[in-house]
């Protein structure tokens, strides 16, 4: 396994690091800020982020000697190697959480429910500690970005239809009373623009009426 090893986590040249969804500071000892980079260690915890599509918190990575014999790690932890990591369960399901990194390639894995982390590295393969307690309510669905989400409502929609009619609708006001004003030649014109505003401000109470309507409709569904 390949590794390279830095003084401090600000040592680490920026064009080495291919890892896009961490830093060297998180990969790095909370007590040194040295870090030791296990390239195939990050390979899998880089995998293991794009298969669950969510934030991996890492609470630890990579101890120098003297900070795992502070924090009362085992004397030969993968930590010290660079093979291991402590990720938070704060926002995974535990279960999905250890399928997909053993789909990944970790092969140890330490349960500690009462901190609220799972522990992972390379192997051998094993495992301890407590298992995760079943939530009472089942993990939350991922829901798509707010902006999509908004972008298929029909509350902006409605809005939109609503507010381009009300602005078509003063247009047209202001034209007839421009038009009345003109030659007489002209003036034929103006009962139909008074027909064309009445048009106008229906389109706009319709747009309004689906508005409120699709406000409630979205809430109820969870989109707003």
């Amino acid at each position: 396994m390949p590794t390279l090893t830095y003084a401090h986590y600000r040592d680490v040249p920026e064009a080495t690091w291919r890892w896009p969804s961490f830093s060297p500071a998180e990969i790095a000892c909370r007590g040194t800020g040295a870090v030791r980079i296990n390239t195939e260690a990050l390979d899998r915890l880089q995998s293991l982020r794009n298969r669950l599509g969510k934030p991996l918190i890492v609470r630890s990575a990579y101890r120098s000697p003297e900070h795992n014999r502070a924090v009362g790690g085992a004397p030969a932890s993968k930590h010290m190697a660079g093979t291991a990591f402590d990720i938070a369960m704060a926002n995974h399901d535990p279960v999905a959480f250890e399928a997909a990194a053993r789909a990944v390639g970790f092969l140890g894995f330490g349960t500690y429910p009462r901190s609220g982390f799972m522990h992972i590295d390379l192997g051998p393969a094993r495992s301890w500690g407590e298992p995760f307690p079943t939530p009472p309510i089942p993990f939350a669905v991922e829901v798509p970005p707010a902006r999509e989400v908004l972008g298929e409502s029909r509350t902006l929609r409605g809005g939109g239809a609503a507010g381009a009619a009300t602005v078509g609708a003063v247009g047209v006001e202001v034209l007839q009373d421009v038009l009345a004003e003109t030659q007489s030649s002209i003036q034929p014109l103006v009962p139909y623009l008074d027909t064309l505003r009445w048009v106008l401000i229906a389109i706009a109470l319709t747009g309004i009426a689906v508005t409120i309507h699709a406000r409630l409709d979205d809430w109820k569904r969870g989109q707003r």
